[in-house]
C-alpha cells in the first residue's frame, strides 16, 4: 500500500549514536527525520558497556591510541584516518559532557579512565558497565528538545531511491519507507541520506547484538550501487554469557581490563599460550583462543573469572553485569562466569571517505554500517562509539550545502500484483538456515570448503527469497530478511576472495599473511538487485 511522499532536508536512517548526534548537529541548517525499525532505544548502542576510548591521562598520548589501534588492525587500518580520530576523541568525549550525558568520576572528579583488551594505556571513558544506554539517554533527551528533529519509530527502510531509475546518474535523493504499524510504504525524499543503521550481528545465530542488526543499510547501500569494503572481518566478541536463560548478553571487556582471567572448567588459565597480554590481548586473538579451546575439549564454555579481585569494586565497576548474573544464579564475586564468543561488530561496511560521503551521490553512512578505515582487519575496543561521533559530527558539516537532485515526478511506491502471504513459516525458515550455516562455515574459522558451502547455498535461499518478495506484499521480517540474505553474501564472498590470514579473517588453506595488506572492495555495476 503506498502512502504520503514527504519532503526533508536529511533523511537518518537509524537512531543510534551516530544517527542522533548527526541528527543534533544538522538540525542547526536543516529539517531532520529519522527512522529507526523499533524504538529509538532499540540499537547496537544502546547495548554498548564499555565506553569511548580516548586519550585524557597523562600517562597516555595520541600516539600510544594510534599504535594500539594499528596493532589491532593487523596492518589494515588507515594511518590518517585513525590519527584523525584518535586526535578528535578528547574534543567528543568534551561534548558528550556538553549534551548532558554522565560519565563516571574517579576520587578527585578527574573521568575514570577504564582499560580494555589490547589497550596499552587506561584511556576508556564510561558510565558504570552501560555506557552506551547512557549515551542513547543523553542524545535521546536532547533530540526531544529539538524542534528541527522528527523521530518516526516503527519504520523500516525498504529501499534507497535512486536516479539510476529515472535515467539519471546513480544518486540517491531518499529512501522508501515501510510503515510497520499501519503497513504504508512512505516516501521519503530528502538532500543527504544518511545511513547509520547499525550492525549485521544477526546474520549469526549467536550474536551480541539485539534484534534490529540485520545489516539493512549495507544491503540497501550496495542494492543501488555504493562500494562496500572489507565484509569479511566481522568481529566475535569473546566473552559472550553461556547461560540457557541469558540471550545475547555480553560480558564487557572492561571485566578483563580491570583484572578478569579467562579459565577452563578445570580452572586452567590457557590464554599465555596463544599472546603476551594473554586475557587483554585483542579480541580476534581471545575469540580464536577460545574457540580451539572449546573444540579441543569439547566443552561448552570457558569461564570468566572476577573471584580474586574486590567484590565491593566489582560490584560497583560492574553493576548491571553483577545483577544480571544474580539473577540467573550467578555471584560474580564468588564464582567464574561461563562465557563463549559470539558475533558482535562488523569493521568492514559501506565505503566512505573522510566525511562519511560514500561512493553513491547524496548517500552518507555512518557508524558501524560504514567502512572508515579505521579499525582495519580488527577494531580495537572502545574505538566504536568514538568513530561514531567523529564521522557523524564530519557529515553534518559536510552536508550543509548539498544541492536537492531529484526528479520532477517521484513514483510512489507499488507493490504490482503482490497478495498477503499465507506462507510466512519461509521467511522465518530461511531466517534460521542463513544464520546458523553462516556460524558453521564462515564463522571465527573458515576454510575454502567451508565457504563454498555457504556460497551455494546462499545463493539457493537468495533466489527463494527473491521469488517470495516479488509474489507477496512487504513485511518487516520479509525486508530485514531479503537485507540478511544479501549481506550474508557479500560476507561469504568478501572471505572468498581473501586467499591469507590476517586479522578476524582466519583460514586454515591460507594460515599466512599476504606481503601486501589490501582492502576486498565490492560493488555492483549491472544494476540494482537484491
Amino acid at each position: 500500500m503506498a502512502g504520503e511522499i514527504l519532503e526533508t532536508d536529511y533523511l537518518v536512517v537509524g537512531s543510534g549514536i551516530a544517527g542522533l548526534n548527526f541528527a543534533l548537529l544538522a538540525a542547526e541548517h536543516g529539517r531532520v527525520v529519522i527512522i529507526t525499525k523499533k524504538q529509538a532505544s532499540d540499537t547496537n548502542t544502546n547495548w554498548a558497556q564499555g565506553g569511548v576510548a580516548a586519550v585524557l591521562a597523562s600517562d597516555d598520548s595520541f600516539e600510544r591510541h594510534v599504535e594500539d589501534t594499528l596493532l589491532a588492525g593487523d596492518g589494515l587500518c588507515d594511518r590518517p584516518i585513525v590519527e584523525m580520530c584518535v586526535e578528535a576523541g578528547p574534543a567528543q568525549v568534551e561534548r558528550l559532557l556538553q549534551i548532558g550525558c554522565r560519565l563516571a568520576r574517579a576520587e578527585g572528579g578527574d573521568l575514570d579512565l577504564g582499560r580494555e583488551g589490547a589497550h596499552s594505556r587506561h584511556r576508556v571513558v564510561h558510565w558504570e558497565d552501560v555506557t552506551g544506554r547512557e549515551i542513547q539517554r543523553a542524545l535521546l533527551a536532547a533530540v526531544a528538545k529539538t524542534s528541527n528533529i522528527t523521530v518516526l519509530d516503527e519504520h523500516i527502510a525498504v529501499d534507497l531511491l535512486s536516479m539510476a531509475k529515472y535515467g539519471g546518474d546513480p544518486a540517491c535523493f531518499g529512501a522508501y519507507v515501510f510503515d510497520r504499524r499501519s503497513g504504508v510504504v512512505k516516501t521519503i525524499t530528502a538532500r543527504a541520506t544518511v545511513l547509520a543503521s547499525g550492525g549485521t550481528g544477526k546474520v549469526y545465530v549467536y550474536t551480541s547484538n539485539p534484534d534490529v542488526a540485520t545489516g539493512d543499510g549495507v544491503a540497501m547501500a550496495y542494492r543501488i550501487g555504493a562500494a562496500v569494503c572489507d565484509l569479511e572481518f566481522v568481529q566475535f566478541h569473546p566473552t559472550v554469557l553461556y547461560h540457557p536463560m541469558a540471550r545475547n548478553f555480553l560480558l564487557s571487556e572492561a571485566m578483563r581490563g580491570e583484572g578478569g582471567i579467562l579459565r577452563l572448567a578445570s580452572g586452567e588459565t590457557f590464554m599465555e599460550h596463544y599472546h603476551p597480554m594473554k586475557s587483554l590481548a585483542s579480541r580476534d586473538i581471545v575469540a580464536r583462543a577460545i574457540d580451539n579451546e572449546l573444540k579441543k575439549s569439547g566443552a561448552d564454555s570457558v569461564f570468566l573469572d572476577m573471584t580474586h579481585l574486590d567484590p565491593t569494586f566489582v560490584r560497583n565497576r560492574f553493576p548491571n553485569i553483577a545483577d544480571q548474573c544474580m539473577r540467573l544464579g550467578i555471584d560474580i564475586t564468588k564464582q567464574p562466569i561461563p562465557c563463549v564468543p559470539a558475533a558482535h561488530y562488523m569493521c568492514g561496511g559501506i565505503k566512505t571517505d573522510t566525511e562519511g560521503a560514500t561512493t553513491t551521490t547524496g548517500l552518507f553512512a555512518i557508524g558501524e554500517c560504514a567502512f572508515t578505515g579505521l579499525h582495519g582487519a580488527n577494531r580495537l575496543a572502545s574505538n566504536s562509539l568514538l568513530e561514531g561521533m567523529v564521522f557523524s559530527a564530519r557529515a553534518a558539516a559536510a552536508v550543509k550545502d548539498l544541492p536537492r537532485i531529484r526528479p520532477a515526478q517521484v513514483a510512489p511506491w507499488s507493490s504490482g500484483d503482490a497478495t498477503d502471504s499465507n506462507d510466512a513459516i519461509v521467511v522465518s525458515l530461511n531466517w534460521e538456515e542463513i544464520r546458523r550455516f553462516m556460524w558453521s562455515y564462515v564463522g571465527i574459522v573458515r576454510t575454502d570448503k567451508r565457504l563454498d558451502r555457504a556460497r551455494r547455498r546462499i545463493e539457493i535461499l537468495r533466489e527463494e527469497i527473491r521469488e517470495y518478495y516479488r509474489e507477496f506484499k512487504i513485511t518487516s521480517d520479509l525486508i530485514e530478511l531479503r537485507n540478511l540474505a544479501l549481506v550474508a553474501h557479500l560476507i561469504i564472498e568478501s572471505a572468498r576472495r581473501r586467499k591469507e590470514s590476517r586479522g578476524l579473517h582466519r583460514t586454515l588453506d591460507y594460515p599466512d599473511h599476504l606481503p601486501e595488506a589490501r582492502h576486498s572492495e565490492l560493488q555492483l555495476t549491472n544494476g540494482p538487485r537484491g
